[in-house]
C-alpha cells in the first residue's frame, strides 16, 4: 500500500535539519502499562506536552514498503522527558509497515482503522494522554512521580510499539517524538488532516461515491495520492459486475 507513502516521505523531510536520539526497540524496556486510563491530576503533573497552548499532534501512516519505516524504533526530535521542565510543543507519529492490505477495499479500510486505534488502548502509568480525533490532537499530561521513577519517551515509546506489534497486520514500528520547538507543527498538522483524508477517501470508495470526480470534495486527496485513483475506479467496475 503506496497511499500514505508521500505524507511519510514529507514528515522524513520535515524532520530532516534536526538531530535524532534513536533506540532500537527491546520489549523488556517497556514503561509499565496500567492497562486502563490512568488519571493525573494536574497538582500531580510536572508539566503538560501540547499544554499551555503549546501543539499536539498526532497521527498514523501505514506502508508495505520497508525502506520508510526500517526497524522496530524510537526516534526523539528535541528534549527528553527527564530534561523538560514546563509545557511544550509535541508531536506523536506512527509510522507501521504493515502487510499488504490492497485486496479487498472493506477489510483494508477497517485494518488501517483497527491499527490507528491501538493509540486507544496504549497506558503508560503516570503519562495520561488526551486524543481530540477532531482536530488530531494529543495532550499529554506527565507525572511527577513518573518522572522520578525515570520516565523517559524511549519507555513511552516501547510500550507504543509492544501494543502495535500485538496487530497480526503490522511488521514493524518507527514511533516518532517531537517536543523540538523549532519542528513544524502547523506542517505536521496539515500532514495529520492529509492521512486522515486518505483514508475518508476510501470510506468515500466503499459507499460507491460517483466517478464524476467533479462531484466529490475529496478530488485534491485522489489527485495527489499514488494509487488513490486508480483504488477508486477499480471499486466501480467491481461495482457494476
Amino acid at each position: 500500500m503506496k497511499l500514505f507513502d508521500s505524507v511519510i516521505t514529507a514528515t522524513q523531510t520535515q524532520l530532516g535539519s534536526f538531530a535524532p536520539q534513536v533506540w532500537d526497540y527491546e520489549e523488556q524496556g517497556a514503561w509499565p502499562d496500567a492497562g486502563a486510563s490512568e488519571l493525573v491530576l494536574q497538582r500531580d503533573a510536572a508539566y503538560e506536552l501540547g499544554g499551555g497552548g503549546h501543539p499536539a499532534v498526532n497521527f498514523t501512516c501505514v506502508t508495505t514498503n520497508e525502506d520508510l519505516v526500517g526497524q522496530n524504533q524510537v526516534v526523539l526530535y528535541g528534549s527528553d522527558l527527564g530534561r523538560l521542565k514546563k509545557d511544550a510543543p509535541y508531536a506523536r507519529i506512527a509510522l507501521l509497515q504493515t502487510t499488504p492490505l490492497e485486496g479487498d477495499d472493506e477489510a483494508a479500510y477497517r485494518a488501517i482503522r483497527d491499527m490507528e486505534y491501538v493509540k486507544y488502548h496504549v497506558f503508560p502509568k503516570g503519562y495520561m494522554f488526551r486524543i481530540s480525533s477532531g482536530d488530531f490532537r494529543e495532550q499529554v499530561r506527565v507525572s511527577r512521580s513518573a518522572l522520578r521513577k525515570g520516565i523517559s519517551f524511549r519507555s513511552v515509546g516501547f510500550d507504543f510499539i509492544r501494543q502495535y506489534l500485538k496487530n497480526p497486520n503490522v511488521l514493524r514500528v518507527k514511533l516518532i517524538f517531537v517536543t523540538e520547538p523549532d519542528a513544524p507543527y502547523k506542517m505536521f498538522q496539515d500532514s495529520a488532516k492529509k492521512a486522515n483524508d486518505i483514508t475518508k477517501t476510501l470510506t468515500h470508495i466503499l459507499d460507491g461515491m460517483a466517478t464524476d470526480c467533479r462531484s466529490c470534495n475529496l478530488k485534491p486527496i485522489c489527485d495527489e495520492v499514488e494509487g488513490m485513483r486508480e483504488l477508486h475506479f477499480k471499486q466501480a467496475k467491481e461495482d457494476k459486475k
